[in-house]
């Protein structure tokens, strides 16, 4: 009866140490990092420069959730990218902008 208990012990261990373990969370897409790939040439690293008419972005009051739908779905002249960029990086991006608003960081 002992060695039963060892052999399923064993067994059981051993399918333990093949099961597939799940990979780790993936971090959060860094804002400033996407915002200086994509933005920079048209809205400068302070979100001033208003390039081919890029809005000041240190000036906006938009809430977060517009930013969100501009970024994805683009406005005017300015590149939709919701091809380019996930979900969780327009997101991120858009929070990211709120922070060049001097006011939003109060």
């Amino acid at each position: 009866m002992k060695q039963l208990f060892y052999i399923l012990i064993s067994i059981f261990m051993i399918f333990q140490a093949c099961a597939p373990t799940p990979p780790p969370p993936a971090a959060a897409p860094d804002g400033m990092a996407i915002f200086k790939k994509n933005c920079v040439a048209c809205h400068g690293p302070d979100g001033k420069l208003g390039l081919t008419g890029a809005k000041d972005l240190s000036a906006s009051v938009l809430p977060e959730a517009d930013r969100i739908l501009i970024i994805t779905n683009g406005k005017n002249v300015m590149t939709p990218f919701k091809a380019l960029l996930s979900e969780a990086e327009i997101r991120a991006v858009a929070a990211y902008t709120l922070s060049l608003n001097p006011q939003n960081t109060k």
